[in-house]
């Protein structure tokens, strides 16, 4: 029985070019391509490397001057990273529901938390596009700016999305995060990535994103300087040339990762539309498909041990934070305080979907996810 894992990276001989140029000690300055590629890419303004995407998302809140008792607004349907680097400076989270359909932040849910909130100590709401497809951030951005908060964007799953044809990074966030590789545990390769165009939040990251170090420089192999200070309490998030290397490759072939998603996404459409007791994506603006969430009416925990069991590897994005342990007892959060992402969560199951994945694959796995659904009743 053929395996189709839930994710599997693209790479050819240019990562390999890039990787041996760093490992040969030529052609340095890797960390500082990807960078400027990156602004080019997405006009975002400034981009600020670090080790992987929650680094991004640690160094934003770090940026923000976070302090303890800060409140910060996020969509109880996100990764759990967003809400753990809210509480890594003792600030709140505040949990808001989702819109079942894109299964983004409920923004008249938002507002009415904005609208009702009397804390001074609000400082922004981390935003989520979720499997790639914004929400409707000029009205967020609206909202931002009349009850003055700062918006960061988790673009964790949105690299080279775009939101009313400009590039996610470029339509009017304080700060946006991303990452490079959509594999979290065991990668090959991590890279993160915060943007901004706020020339302060640009160098207080800049400062911080390495021990606060102030020196007379580095030379192209990172040796420090003779003389140097350190004026904050900093951490240690800088990228090394190596993942810069891989990073770089992939950044090339984005866009050809995205044609490729939305290929594959399109004969996921087809080939399951009429197929009983599974909903396919409701796209509501651009979506680039990081992620291809189905619905399941009947059992969905059992329909994904079924998929296993015929050698497709699935995923959940995400279990409601709200039903998480930690969370759940520190707020005293009750199963049904967010009823939508609940009633979401006990049906969602993410497909394979992404560049190396074949038509033959794709087909295999529709014909399965079929065979199966004839069983239920």
């Amino acid at each position: 029985m053929k395996e189709i894992p839930f994710y599997k990276p693209f790479i050819d001989q240019r990562e390999r070019t890039l990787i041996n140029e760093v490992l040969e000690l030529d052609k340095t300055g890797k960390v500082d391509t990807l960078e400027k590629e990156f602004i080019k890419y997405t006009n975002c303004g400034d981009a600020i490397s670090t080790c992987n995407g929650t680094a991004a998302m640690h160094l934003a809140m770090c940026a923000l001057d976070l302090k303890r008792g800060d409140k910060i607004i996020c969509s109880v349907n996100a990764f759990p990273s967003i809400a753990e680097v809210v509480r890594h400076f003792d600030a709140e989270p505040i949990f808001v529901d989702i819109n079942k359909d894109d299964f983004n932040i409920d923004i008249d849910q938002l507002e009415s938390v904005l609208k009702n909130n009397k804390a001074k100590k609000l400082k922004g709401a981390f935003i989520s596009h979720v499997a790639g497809q914004p929400t409707d951030m000029q009205r967020i951005y609206d909202l931002a700016q009349f009850y003055d908060i700062k918006i960061i964007e988790d673009a964790t799953e949105a690299l080279g999305g775009t939101y009313k044809g400009k590039k996610i990074g470029s339509t009017g966030a304080d700060i946006t995060v991303f990452r490079f590789n959509p594999q979290s545990h065991n990668s090959i390769s991590s890279t993160g990535m915060m943007t901004t165009k706020d020339e302060e939040l640009s160098t207080r990251a800049r400062l911080l994103r390495n021990h606060a170090i102030v020196s007379e420089g580095w030379d192209k192999f990172g040796n420090l300087g003779y003389v140097y200070d350190v004026i904050d309490i900093g951490l240690k998030y800088d990228l090394n040339e190596l993942n810069a290397a891989y990073a770089i490759g992939q950044l090339e072939k984005n866009e050809s990762f995205i044609e490729r998603r939305m290929d594959i996404a399109a004969m996921y459409d087809k080939e399951l539309a009429s197929c009983p007791h599974v909903s396919t994506p409701i796209k509501n603006g651009d979506h680039i498909y990081s992620q291809y969430i189905i619905k399941i009416d009947k059992n969905r925990d059992n329909f994904a041990k079924e998929l296993k069991e015929r050698g497709i590897f699935t995923a959940l994005h995400y279990i409601p934070i709200h039903l998480l342990s930690y969370y759940k007892h520190k707020y005293g959060l009750r199963v049904n305080d967010f009823p939508k992402a609940l009633s979401n969560y006990q049906q969602i199951l993410s497909l394979p979907i992404y560049a190396s994945l074949s038509d033959k694959e794709v087909l295999h796995i529709c014909e399965q996810i079929k065979e199966i659904a004839k069983s239920r009743v």
